[in-house]
């Protein structure tokens, strides 16, 4: 059983507001899942704020980059989910999933339909989330 999800940052939800009610849904359910793969994965608190304008997902521990996401008008998708573009996540997911939708090297883009529970999705916010960590393990190693 997951604990409730907490309560969104006032800006942020007023960003989610200014969307039509179909990508509003779709986005508030990306960003549950973001915060769903934070608890599973157990990477505590995740700090919600806005970045260039968009909703965006942190963790407060410093395991993983910034993930924003946002309406996407490009490449087919409903909404996306953006990385940095300096970071080699979309690059590592283009390998792992090509077929899925990317934007150059920094989003992962979703169509209205898409099923937010698909576990490559789950894998990806992962990925983000665990980025610092991951890559400092792997220098390590």
């Amino acid at each position: 059983m997951r604990s409730e999800k907490p309560a969104i940052d006032t800006n942020v939800q007023a960003v989610f507001d200014r969307h039509p009610p179909v990508l509003r849904d779709k986005l508030l359910a990306l960003r549950a899942a973001i915060l769903d793969v934070a608890a599973e994965e157990n990477l505590g608190p995740i700090e919600e704020t806005l970045k260039w304008g968009q909703p965006s997902y942190l963790t407060a521990n410093g395991s993983g980059t910034t993930i924003r996401i946002d309406r996407d008008d490009t490449h087919g998708g409903a909404i996306a989910l953006y990385v940095n573009c300096k970071s080699s996540l979309v690059g590592e997911w283009r390998d792992r999933f090509p077929e899925m939708i990317f934007g150059g090297d920094r989003s992962l883009h979703l169509t209205l339909d898409a099923g937010l529970d698909d576990p490559r999705l789950r894998i990806c916010i992962a990925d983000a989330l665990t980025y610092h960590r991951r890559k400092k393990a792997a220098k390590r190693g």
